[in-house]
């Protein structure tokens, strides 16, 4: 099957011509996949869909993300769920103790787990053989096209939990199936954490089918009082169907209903109002930037992420799991049981929202973990014995810990790393209440649960009594080390240290004291004998692996800047790229592309995420499956179990390649390749809550505009060579020493022009 991208145009009237504002917008394929992981993706946060070819019937995969087997993980519970019972195992030597009660029951119990929704299927002979198929980006709709003049248009309702499905130019009788996940099936598969055990593990009952003239039903029973309902409901004019679907989860432990009359009602104000209403919501989210770059491979991928940025996480949803709203539906359960990975997945995930102006999408990340603050108060009470908080590295829905490879699962430092999405939403949102109500409480938290956890050692700093790298030695003993690792390290250093500045600013000066002081305790990171950043005390990066978390320091966290670092930098990634990348997956070459473009290094960091598309994502769909599918040996993982944070880490990078705020200034293109001399981008969001337009011709830097969406003071790396104008408060403004400073007012807007034609 050809997939092609189709640039610029507007294409099969799907939309009106003048709609079209972003340069990569279509993905077309001449056939429907018949992988479902190759499916054309649509979503609204909390429901999804992929389209795709099962056994010649023309597929709708339908999930919700509030799908949970939210059973707690057996055996995992008792006197040995302890940090300290974990110590001591390791200490005498018996640590086949503690993968057997802690690591082992993951990877053996079919849940808890991600569950799927159902399936719509139409058969295929509705469009014949070999039917068009495009993916709208723009308006978030997915279009069938047979040669035999009938068109399929489907979406995913982005102002309602509903979908839609429409069939017009009909030549032969219509018929359409609601497919029950096959929870009765055969038990085959077992114990296969990434390519997911058969569903009838879970030993779910039958459903309950409800069906009439125009709809069908079926209330599917889970674990414990969860149930949910997924339905159908269709009407026919002329030669044209119209269906809607919803999935209902159960409130308060009632079965959900069968409302048929809901549905019946969107059906009669029709496909197009609703289609109407939902393109209105997606080129809001179109406005919000955009990128334009003469690498087309980039370009489009970054345009499918932000696709799948605004289709995957919204307000009053979960956030972005594992394969968030399209739940493996290949019978199996999904990859990791499609949870919550917090020792690197999610914050990954969530990179590249902030830059990206979208801080509405970011903020479900931070509303899912204020849900389940109690949940995660009450695992650090009992696992590690003490007060403050910390959160499970892997987790349900709920926010229940799941278990694994304890190292990284029952982490101590994975409230630490997701503290920094607290505070990147501050620094890009500057909304002081935030910060005093939701991020300062969180990172106090942190800060009281390390000082309470670490233990000062001979040396008079502290240290955890168990440190780790992820995933460096995956789950064995030698994972753990006797002293801490730069990952654990840089994670307690930033956090204690941006408690100490938030209760400064907020006025708190005896907990800012208390934290500095905290802050002062801890050692500096071990380097190698040339100088980069080693994993631990004399244990140099010295074999290829897949998670850089030696280099959490540089990034996300900045503690290590190429303005103050720039040679302890230098030498990390170049002894990380000396090794190799034969143990690498999709998303480490994302990272890469971050770390570079932090560097300042566009030709290094461009190379790594266009080796990340080619190799790691479908070309299908975009999406990340961690293996290198080109065959030429990028990795030797060739394996494909989709997940989408490389997605977002590849984003990223890109836009950091274009835009950097975290050293206190703004730069603009600070890290491009040198053939890119014509590049420009719009409302990349900034520290500060700047929102900075650039446009660069021939290879010099030719406009700048900066909207202020707050109050502050605004420093912009730039030469002499720039004349601006100001509409609103602007105060004591000059372009001095290489940058340009001021005192901005919300609101307004400063429009720069460089008057020189070389490079700036």
């Amino acid at each position: 099957m050809k997939f092609l991208y189709i640039i610029l145009i507007a294409f099969l009237g799907l939309i009106e011509p003048s709609y079209c504002q972003i340069p990569s917008r279509y993905v077309h394929a001449t056939d429907l996949a018949k992988r479902w992981d190759e499916g054309m993706p649509m979503g609204n946060g909390l429901m999804g869909a992929l389209v795709w070819n099962k056994n010649e019937r023309i597929r709708f995969a339908l999930d919700h993300a509030e799908l949970w087997d939210e059973r707690p993980m057996k055996d995992l519970h008792g006197p040995h769920f302890s940090y300290q019972w974990v110590e001591e195992n390791w200490k005498a030597g018996t640590y086949k103790k503690v993968q057997e009660a802690l690591d082992h029951p993951y990877d053996r119990e079919p849940a808890p787990t991600k569950i799927p929704g159902a399936a719509i299927e139409l058969p295929l002979s509705l469009v014949g053989s070999n039917p068009e198929v495009i993916l709208d980006l723009f308006t978030a709709s997915v279009l069938i096209k047979g040669k035999n003049g009938v068109d399929i248009k489907s979406f995913v309702d982005a102002n309602q939990n509903k979908g839609w499905i429409k069939v017009s130019n009909l030549s032969s009788p219509f018929s359409a199936d609601l497919i029950i996940p096959p929870y009765q099936n055969k038990i085959v598969s077992v114990g296969d954490v990434v390519g997911g055990d058969d569903l009838g593990r879970l030993g779910y009952a039958k459903a309950t089918i409800d069906s009439g003239s125009h709809y069908k039903s079926f209330l599917q029973k889970g674990w414990g009082d969860f149930s949910y309902r997924s339905t159908m409901q269709w009407n026919q004019r002329g030669n044209e169907v119209t269906i809607v679907w919803a999935i209902q989860t159960n409130n308060q432990n009632e079965p959900p209903t069968l409302d048929t009359l809901s549905l019946k009602q969107a059906l009669n104000k029709g496909f197009d109002d609703a289609f109407k209403q939902h393109q209105n919501w997606w080129a809001n989210h179109w406005k919000k930037s955009t990128i334009k770059i003469p690498d087309t491979q980039l370009q489009k991928q970054w345009y499918i992420t932000r696709y799948l940025m605004g289709a995957a996480s919204r307000k009053n949803a979960p956030p972005i799991s594992l394969q968030a709203v399209w739940t493996a539906d290949n019978g199996k359960i999904a990859p990791w049981k499609g949870d919550f990975h917090h020792d690197l997945n999610t914050e990954l995930s969530y990179w590249p929202f902030y830059s990206a102006n979208d801080l509405e999408g970011a903020t479900v990340f931070i509303d899912h973990l204020e849900k389940n603050k109690t949940t995660y108060q009450a695992y650090t009470k009992s696992y590690f014995n003490t007060n403050g908080l910390n959160v499970p590295g892997v987790t349900t829905l709920k926010g229940t810990e799941m278990g694994g490879w304890i190292q990284y699962a029952l982490s101590p430092t994975i409230s630490s790393w997701l503290a920094h999405h607290y505070d990147q939403q501050w620094k890009y949102s500057m909304d002081k209440n935030f910060l005093r109500e939701k991020v300062y409480p969180w990172f106090k938290e942190v800060a009281i649960f390390l000082e309470n956890i670490t233990r000062i050692n001979k040396e008079g700093y502290r240290q955890l009594p168990l440190s780790s790298s992820p995933e460096f030695h995956d789950n064995s003993a030698e994972a753990w080390f006797k002293q801490n690792t730069n990952y654990d390290l840089a994670l307690m250093k930033y956090a204690v240290g941006r408690a100490s500045d938030m209760a400064k600013l907020l006025g708190k000066s005896t907990d800012a004291a208390r934290w500095n002081k905290l802050a002062k305790s801890f050692p500096e990171l071990a380097l190698t004998q040339h100088g980069g950043l080693a994993l631990a005390p004399s244990v140099p990066y010295d074999f290829s692996h897949r998670h850089f978390s030696h280099l959490m320091a540089i990034y996300p966290l900045g503690l290590y800047k190429k303005e103050t670092h720039q040679n302890l930098i230098r030498q990390s990634l170049k002894e990380l790229d000396s090794i190799g990348s034969s143990g690498w997956v999709g998303y480490s070459f994302a990272w890469q592309g971050n770390l570079y473009a932090h560097l300042g290094d566009g030709e290094k960091a461009a190379k790594a995420l266009q080796i990340f598309t080619e190799a790691f994502c479908l070309p299908a769909n975009g999406f990340h499956v961690n293996g290198d599918q080109s065959g030429k040996g990028y990795a030797n993982a060739t394996y494909r179990p989709f997940t989408l944070e490389g997605n977002f880490a590849f984003a990223s990078g890109l836009q950091d390649m274009l835009i950097q705020s975290h050293a206190g200034f703004i730069e603009i293109m600070p890290a491009i390749p040198a053939n890119w001399k014509n590049c420009s981008f719009t409302q990349l969001r900034t520290e500060g809550a700047f929102l900075i337009s650039a446009e660069r011709l021939e290879g010099s830097l030719k406009t700048i505009q900066v909207k202020a969406n707050a109050t502050g003071p605004l420093k912009i790396k730039m030469n002499r060579n720039w004349q601006w104008k100001a509409t609103g408060g602007l105060e004591s403004p000059q372009l001095k020493d290489g940058y340009f400073t001021a005192v901005v007012s919300k609101g307004t807007v400063i429009e720069f022009k460089n008057t020189e034609n070389k490079n700036q």
